[in-house]
Order: structure tokens, then C-alpha cells, then sequence
């Protein structure tokens, strides 16, 4: 989203990969807009409400939709949703569904706002943002265990990352995951995913932004998210992800 939503980023750094497992349906995260609030019950409210029932119906066959819905400009809403490449069609309404309903409790009037579970994430704002890397609002997850030889780890870690960057932006699902040994009882598994509204340059380029995060948030770690508005990258050293 654009900087006039919201007025800087975010970071989050929380020791919460196991409760996630626990309390799988409550939010990741979210933000609201700052800037601007729309009135109850004027013609944004009523655009925003088509908006969100609109993705809640085209998400979950394909895992992406987006859309824009508003005549006049001054009230036009613009949103996307985006479910985990690995998230079969129920899953992703689910999440889409629960998306939907708890970003309206958070953000009841901000004309903009964002919201990531497990599964999904969903955003909407008063600008087209559509096509561009959303750099506003950033968080990390990290497991709290610390891996044995941390210096070859973290180069594993990145090389599989990286790869999976590459994979990730020039596929149409914008969705790769893979792993790598690090030793014969040993794997690292990845996950890297775009919103599917970016090009394959932007993909790979956020992707690359956050693998960069990295020595920030996870170092050494067995275990790591960095989550944006317009893609994430994910490691673990146990299988999370659906074949």
C-alpha cells in the first residue's frame, strides 16, 4: 500500500511459530490505515462491502483474486486476496471468509487495511495498488530454537530461499516450494509465494527484499517468516507444506 496509508513500517518480532500451530484461525497480523476513515453507511462502506463479497468468491477457486468496485473515484475500493499456495479451495474460503469479517471488526472505517492468517491474506485500500510491492508494513515470526552450526545453516537457508525466489516469480501461481539437506538426518524446507498482481520482475524482487531480512529477524534460527503486503518467504526444519 502507499505511503500515505500508512505512515511507516512495521516490525514485528514475536517467538510465536508454536502458538500459531495452537490458535491457527486467530490473525498473523494486521494494520490499519492511518490517513483517511469513510463515513458509516456512505457509498465507500457500501463499495467495500461488494468489494469484500466479491473476493470472498472469486478467492478460493483459483487461490487469487482481486478487484476494484466503485464508479466514482472518490469512493472507488481496491483489494486482493491471497491464499498459501498449498491451501485447498476450503481452506482458502475459510480463511478468506474469516478475513473478511475480522478485518472489518479491527479497521471499521479506515479506507484502507491489511490482514494475514496462516492461510491467507487480504487487503484493501482507496488507492490502485495493484502491480506494486507493498513495502509499508513488514513482520517476522521465528522459531526460538537455535540451529546447531549457524553460519552453514543460514547459507543453506538463503541458497534454498533464493532458489525458490526464482521459481516463484516465473510461474503463473507465483508459489514454490522445495528443500535441501544439511545433513543425513537433517532438511531445511522452504516456501516463497507473491501476490499473482505482480510482475515477475516485482515478484522475484520482493522476494529477494525479503530473503535480505533474514540477518535481521532469524539468525540462526530453526525455523522463520518474513511477512509482507505482497509476498513471504517461509523455512523450517520439518515439513509444513502440502506436497
Amino acid at each position: 500500500m502507499s505511503s500515505s496509508q500508512f505512515t511507516s513500517s512495521i516490525y514485528l518480532f514475536t517467538f510465536a511459530l508454536l502458538l500459531q500451530t495452537i490458535l491457527g484461525a486467530s490473525p498473523l497480523y494486521h494494520a490499519c490505515s492511518s490517513s483517511q476513515n469513510f463515513t458509516s453507511n456512505g457509498p465507500y462502506e457500501s463499495n467495500l462491502k461488494k468489494l469484500l463479497s466479491y473476493l470472498h468468491y472469486k478467492t478460493p477457486p483459483q487461490g487469487f483474486g482481486l478487484g476494484s468496485v466503485g464508479k466514482f473515484v472518490q469512493f472507488q475500493t481496491h483489494g486482493l486476496a491471497l491464499c498459501r499456495g498449498d491451501a485447498n479451495s476450503t481452506e482458502c474460503k475459510t480463511c478468506v471468509n474469516e478475513a473478511s469479517n475480522e478485518i472489518r471488526k479491527r479497521c471499521p472505517y479506515n479506507e484502507g487495511a491489511i490482514i494475514w492468517y496462516d492461510n491467507c491474506l487480504l487487503k484493501y485500500s482507496n488507492k490502485d495498488f495493484f502491480g506494486q510491492i507493498d513495502n509499508e508494513v513488514r513482520f517476522f515470526l521465528f522459531n526460538v530454537r537455535n540451529a546447531s552450526e549457524p553460519e552453514v545453516f543460514n547459507q543453506k537457508t538463503r541458497d534454498l530461499l533464493s532458489q525458490l525466489a526464482k521459481e516463484a516469480s516465473v510461474v503463473p501461481k507465483m508459489y514454490a516450494v522445495g528443500e535441501v539437506e544439511l545433513g543425513e538426518w537433517t532438511k531445511v524446507y522452504g516456501y516463497a509465494q507473491c501476490t499473482r498482481d505482480l510482475s515477475s520482475m516485482n515478484c522475484f524482487k520482493c522476494l529477494e527484499n525479503a530473503i535480505g531480512e533474514l540477518p535481521t529477524c532469524c539468525d540462526g534460527k530453526e525455523g522463520g517468516r518474513v511477512i509482507g503486503g505482497s509476498c513471504n518467504i517461509r523455512y523450517e526444519i520439518y515439513p509444513f507444506f502440502s506436497a
